[in-house]
């Protein structure tokens, strides 16, 4: 006869964490898809929610922080979470992340968080930077395996080239996606020599693929951001709250290249059409000049010419004086020259045109 098998007798707290090692064990981590009920925050700090389907409801805990997309009653989300027993013995979620699920929740994700910030004032247009109109460099954070990476980068080399480029590669959709790209723009906020501009590009995808660029923590970094920021994400229809915050937004990861450099061709073409239009105004100038320039040098001539004959002229006029001032003239015209001592008793000499004489002076009136 077999013996009865002796059940182990537990205390409450050690039945607790008995229960809570083998969900540990079996379940370390489950993500749950559900309709919230029952939403509130406690003291600013706790979120409590049910998550729950037709079939069954489970209680979700998580602390504030971690709720990076806003929920509220009625909506689709998936969970992540670590199931666990309470220490009063209520079966529970302890939630790790949660996310909008179906394009009715994340529309309605997307609004509610849209209008939290937008009566914070980040998506005023005040706000906003202007990017450098040709930067030297630039810090680009992307999935360097995605399409939309090689096509900015294609396009970025053929309208310009000779761009230092920077890239963080990072996962652009998925729970883990945020917060690597919140560590890209941190680090190049960090460095000595900061690029110009960061540029966070993404490809097309559908509403959930893009959902991590509706982050919360993700909208605020760059939001944060010293560097301008340009995102080009999805289509040209595809609007993202990273979107609205950034300084300058791009329809495409194409478009975001359009927006950063001009394209070296058009610049070529615009400057030949130009030098085109300038070269016969510069002709006419030119000759305008010339006819200027001969007029002032005849001007100029001219002055000399009018200088020269008023120093001849001038010449002349004092020629004459000194002609008329010369002694042998004045002989000439019956005067005479008397050099001496004029005093009784001594001789003087007298000089006329044509004879110098020797006289002694007999008297001196005087006038």
């Amino acid at each position: 006869m077999e013996k009865p098998q002796i059940q182990p007798i537990f205390s409450v707290s050690d039945f607790i964490a008995v229960v809570n090692q083998t969900l540990e064990y079996a379940y370390p981590s489950v993500s749950i898809e559900g309709e919230v009920a029952s939403f509130k925050v406690s003291q600013g700090k706790f979120v409590f929610f049910d998550i729950k389907d037709k079939g069954g409801s489970v209680g979700c805990f998580m602390s504030v922080w971690q709720l990076r997309v806003p929920i509220e009653d009625g909506m689709k989300v998936i969970v992540s979470a670590m199931p666990k027993l309470t220490q009063w013995g209520k079966f529970s979620l302890t939630v790790k992340t949660v996310r909008p699920s179906g394009e009715g929740a994340l529309k309605k994700s997307f609004e509610l968080l849209k209008a939290k910030l937008d009566t914070e004032g980040l998506f005023a247009p005040e706000r906003k930077r202007q990017l450098p109109t040709l930067p030297k460099h630039i810090a680009i954070i992307s999935s360097t395996q995605s399409a939309g990476y090689a096509d900015f980068i294609k396009i970025l080399n053929d309208r310009w080239g000779g761009i230092k480029v920077d890239v963080a590669h990072v996962q652009v959709q998925g729970e883990i996606a945020p917060d690597q790209m919140i560590k890209a723009i941190d680090f190049f906020n960090q460095q000595e020599l900061l690029p110009e501009v960061i540029v966070i590009i993404r490809g097309g995808g559908s509403a959930d693929d893009l959902a991590a660029f509706n982050d919360e923590l993700l909208v605020r970094a760059i939001a944060g951001s010293r560097i301008p920021t340009l995102v080009g994400v999805g289509h040209e229809t595809d609007e993202s709250l990273c979107d609205l915050v950034a300084d300058v937004r791009a329809a495409t990861p194409s478009n975001a290249a359009q927006i950063l450099v001009p394209d070296k061709n058009e610049i070529i073409r615009s400057v030949r059409v130009q030098v085109g239009s300038l070269l016969p105004r510069i002709l006419q100038i030119i000759d305008q000049q010339k006819i200027a320039v001969s007029g002032l040098l005849i001007s100029a001539i001219d002055s000399v010419d009018r200088a020269i004959d008023d120093q001849t002229m001038r010449v002349s006029n004092l020629k004459n004086v000194l002609s008329q001032l010369d002694p042998n003239k004045v002989l000439a015209r019956g005067y005479a020259l008397v050099r001496g001592v004029k005093r009784i008793g001594s001789v003087i000499e007298i000089e006329t045109t044509n004879n110098i004489m020797k006289a002694e002076v007999k008297n001196v009136i005087n006038k």
